[in-house]
């Protein structure tokens, strides 16, 4: 019977079996586009929302993880609620003007799009 241990973010540190090869990630040591190459576009959408405004980011390109740290960080210093989903940001409220600030000073392309 082979046995592995795991630590606490899921890794293998430990195998009793001597012909066992962890597997890799494909993505492992890609470095993720810097925040001064990417073009992130802010959109405001009121469709399907039940009448609620929405300010939509799309365009980032990266992982999920950094990802929600961006949009956790959006919503923190606008102070209003979110969700991130589908690689895209999504801020209750019109806020873009605020958020094109912000983004411009974590040294991201960004500006209005979508009318």
């Amino acid at each position: 019977m082979n046995k592995f241990t795991k630590n606490i973010k899921g890794n293998i540190v430990y195998s009793t079996n001597k012909d066992f090869k962890e597997e890799t990630d494909e993505n492992e040591g890609i470095d993720p586009v810097s925040s001064g190459k990417q073009t992130l576009k802010v959109w405001l959408e009121k469709n399907s929302r039940g009448g609620k405004t929405v300010s939509i980011i799309k365009g980032y390109i990266g992982s999920e993880e950094e990802l929600e740290k961006l949009g956790k960080l959006l919503k923190t210093r606008l102070g209003v609620g979110g969700s991130v989903k589908d690689g895209e940001i999504l801020v209750q409220g019109d806020h873009r003007e605020r958020i094109l600030k912000i983004l411009t000073d974590l040294g991201y392309q960004a500006k209005k799009a979508g009318g």
